[in-house]
Order: C-alpha cells, then structure tokens, then sequence
C-alpha cells in the first residue's frame, strides 16, 4: 500500500501545475456546473483525480429575479381582511445566503482547492459577493465576465472599462487569488486580456460557453437547448494560449472541448497551465478523468518529458518560427494546398 501512494505521488508531481498561483496535483479543473451541487458527485471526481473544482456561478440576476417572484406569491392574499396588512410580514428572500451555506459546505468536504464563481450587475454586488464568498474559505474566486450587448449606442469600451472597474474593485477587497473568465467576442480579445492583466489579474479562463436561444419552428416559440460543447470547440481555446503564452503575466486556462487527455496536451503545447472541463464529464462520466490523466502521463513518457512545465509553450507563438500559424492568414496556405487536401472523386 506505502508504494502504491508513493507511486500516485510520483505521478501527480510530475502533472503538476499551477494556475490563479495556486499550485495543482494536475491541470484537469471542473468547470462551473449543475453537477459541482451534488457533493456526491465531487467526492466522486476527487477520488477519480480531478486537480480542483469551480462551484457554480452566484448570478445577482437569479437573486433579483426570485425576490421579485417571492414577493409577488407573498403579496397576493395582503389586505383581504381589514385586520390584515400583510400575511407574511417577518418573511424576505434570504438573498446569496443559500449559495453561500453550500459553497461552504462543498468546501469543507473536499481535499482539493475549491473556486468560487460570480456573475453580478453592479460594482457594489460584485464586490459585495466577492467578500462574501472568501468568506466561506475558498481558494480562489472566478470573475464571469460577459455582456449581451441590448444598447445599439453602448460603446464596446465602455464595456472594457466597467468590467475593468470591477476587477479592480474586487482585488482591493479580497486576498484570495482572483481569476477572470471571458468571452471571445471582444474587438480585440488580446488588448482587452492585457488590459486586464495590467490590473493584477491571476489568470484568465477562455472561454465562457454563453447558452444561445433557439426557436421551434413546429411549436413556432422559443427554446432553451442543452449546450454541451464538441471536440472541435478547443479550438479557439488554443488559438489564443498560443497567442498569450508568455506575453502576460497570469496563468491561462483553456475551456470548450477539451474531452480527452490528448486534447490537454494540445493546450499545455499552447501555452495553458490548466484547462477546465464540463462537457466530457456528462458525456463520459467523472470515471473518465482517470483516463484522460492517464493519456497525459502516456504522452509525457512516450516523449521523455517529466514536467508540465518542461513542454508548456513549446509550440505558442513565441516558440514557432511559423509566423502564420496563429494568424487568420494561414488560410491561404490551405487554399494553396487544397489540392492535397480534398482528394477528388472517381
């Protein structure tokens, strides 16, 4: 048994990496998800080997939104009697106090670093939260940044620059290493991530999977599809580590279809320290961390490399000597080589 751990030790040393500074066993993170609120389920993906967990995302607009549903139910037998002003007057919304009580809760019952998630409206909330949330004694805290652009005046840098306030607002506040989880769709995606490295940010996540609507033509009204993400969607992950590998000071997490071990190799060649994994988890079950840990630890041998650190950036854009293999311009060295490509039919 005594060599057995020391084995597992051996090999998590050898994964080993660090992301928001935080040092882990290996770069296999659980996103944010409805399954990080079964705590079954992440004892589960503790004891298969995942390196850390992102517990859900606290949305202030959930919040406002079931306050204002509470105080409709609750205010609609008021005043049916003379004698009755309202029928329950001590009885309000209990606000984040629910997600907090379990952020706590998923805490203390697992060994590897738990990080907590916010998605706010206001500076003040986002602040607010953000103390709140280091309260409960978590390791780390992910800012999900998005905006669904509703204004046609709205300037994309007024944008930049609120999300920018909060940022720095929130790192004033809290000692916890502080993380940033962007969308892709930005003017320029690369001045924004420095913009914001610039503001001490500890990593960045790329990139937010955002639910998309649909609309049933049959039913002729709108949907809400499941939207898990597929293998070719690491992609654009990849393309912008390779871009960002040593040019910023914080760590890089890739997210979106990353489902197998080979997939992470992909993104530590990039330049990522970690990446964060969702999907392939519900289409393979947590068991499939193992596999994809050992995938990585077969790489790692086959090539002689006993570090993740020792093949991290190898092929970022800094360590390449083709200047168009993260440009859009590569395009044309595929039209140029179609002939190759496409074979035609008989």
């Amino acid at each position: 048994m005594q060599i057995i751990k020391t084995l597992i030790r051996i090999q998590m040393s050898k994964l080993t990496t660090k992301h928001m500074g935080i040092t882990l066993k290996n770069p296999l993170i659980l996103g944010a998800c409805n399954m990080v609120t079964n705590i079954s389920k992440m004892k589960q993906a503790e004891e298969a080997g995942i390196a850390a967990i992102v517990y859900r995302s606290l949305f202030e607009e959930q919040i406002q939104l079931e306050d204002y549903e509470m105080g409709n139910r609750m205010e609609a037998y008021d005043d049916r009697h003379a004698e009755m002003i309202n029928l329950f007057p001590k009885i309000e919304h209990g606000g984040p106090k629910e997600y907090l009580y379990n952020l706590k809760e998923v805490k203390k019952a697992l060994s590897v670093p738990v990080i907590g998630s916010i998605n706010a409206v206001y500076k003040e909330s986002w602040v607010e939260y953000a103390k709140l949330i280091e309260e409960t004694g978590v390791d780390g805290l992910e800012l999900n940044f998005f905006a669904v652009p509703r204004e046609f005046d709205r300037l994309g840098q007024d944008i930049v620059e609120q999300q920018l306030e909060i940022l720095k607002a929130v790192k004033s506040e809290v000692k916890i290493p502080v993380s940033v989880k962007l969308s892709a769709f930005y003017t320029n995606i690369l001045k924004v991530i420095r913009e914001f490295d610039q503001a001490d940010a500890d990593a960045f996540v790329l990139f937010n999977r955002l639910f998309e609507p649909d609309i049933d033509v049959e039913a002729e009204k709108h949907t809400s599809p499941w939207n898990l993400s597929t293998p070719a969607d690491h992609r654009l992950s990849l393309r912008y580590a390779g871009l960002l590998y040593d040019q910023i000071k914080a760590n890089v997490a890739a997210s979106n279809g990353i489902y197998e071990g080979h997939d992470v190799v992909k993104m530590i060649l990039a330049g990522a320290s970690a990446v964060q994994c969702v999907s392939t988890f519900y289409h393979n079950g947590l068991k499939h961390i193992g596999t994809m840990l050992k995938e990585i630890e077969e790489w790692m041998n086959k090539k002689g490399v006993d570090s993740i650190e020792s093949f991290r950036g190898k092929l970022s854009k800094k360590a390449t000597n083709d200047p168009f293999v993260y440009k859009r311009a590569q395009y044309i060295d595929l039209i140029l080589k179609s002939e190759e490509l496409v074979k035609p039919k008989v």
